[in-house]
């Protein structure tokens, strides 16, 4: 039998990198997919090797280069090819009243064109597979500072519960939504802390955290078309204001 193998985009950093070797752990070989982080995906790959899997480097420029392509490469290249993680992601914020098509075409092209594209041509080329792709805790609110991202993201997820009932059954199809797990290097202790007194669970996320849900949803074939947010709750702590928790005072 072909030994199962795995398309990780963005797998040289970050998350993409954990979801990289979570995979590779589990006995899949590594399509690591790399856009300008070839240092460090070459350090993703040799860890990877060490773990007695096979890695394949595949380069490729979202805004320039071909989708189709890529997954081509990684089929040919792993003929068991049989999962696709979109992990790679596109980040600026900036609310509407500063968002230009430029800043739109860029991470509406990667958040979502992308994952939808790569999705299509995945479908073309394997008969059986999974494909999950990793989304954001945010797409549970309306954080207008991060417009032109979070709608993007919020298409994604929209679109991932969509290809779930397309391509059923012969893939499954689900997302990961990540919440206060890898904040972001600028971030402060003070700034992280303040997040964590909003999780219900009053801690942050481990990436662990998020290759337990990678494996249950892997594992789990009766699970389609979800969207699972490891966050600790805190995509439903939007109980808002009410008579009930009004600082000042009440009046009956």
């Amino acid at each position: 039998m072909e030994t199962p193998a795995a398309l990780v985009t963005g797998g040289a950093t970050r998350l993409g990198r954990y979801f990289a070797e979570a995979l590779a752990d589990k006995g899949f070989d590594i399509a690591l997919h790399v856009n300008s982080s070839r240092g460090e995906a070459e350090e993703v790959a040799d860890a990877i090797r060490g773990k007695g899997r096979e890695c394949e480097i595949l380069p490729c420029n979202f805004l320039e280069d071909s989708l189709e392509g890529l997954i081509t490469q990684a089929k040919t290249r792993f003929p068991g090819l049989n999962v696709l993680l979109n992990s790679a992601s596109a980040y600026e914020p900036a609310p509407i009243a500063r968002t230009d098509m430029a800043m739109l075409e860029t991470q509406f092209r990667v958040n979502m064109f992308t994952p939808l594209l790569l999705t299509r041509h995945f479908a073309e080329v394997v008969e059986h597979g999974q494909v999950i792709n990793i989304i954001d805790n945010k797409v549970a609110y309306h954080q207008y500072p991060y417009a032109a991202y979070l709608l993007s993201k919020k298409s994604l997820a929209e679109m991932t519960r969509m290809a779930a009932l397309e391509f059923a059954p012969r893939l499954r199809i689900n997302g990961i939504a990540p919440g206060v797990v890898l904040p972001a290097s600028q971030r402060t202790s003070d700034y992280i802390q303040w997040r964590i007194e909003g999780i219900p669970v009053n801690h942050q996320g481990n990436p662990a955290h998020l290759v337990q849900a990678l494996h249950y949803l892997l594992d789990n074939a009766f699970v389609a078309g979800q969207v699972l947010f490891v966050d600790g709750g805190e995509s439903i702590n939007l109980e808002g204001r009410h008579s009930e928790n009004y600082p000042g005072e009440r009046r009956d």
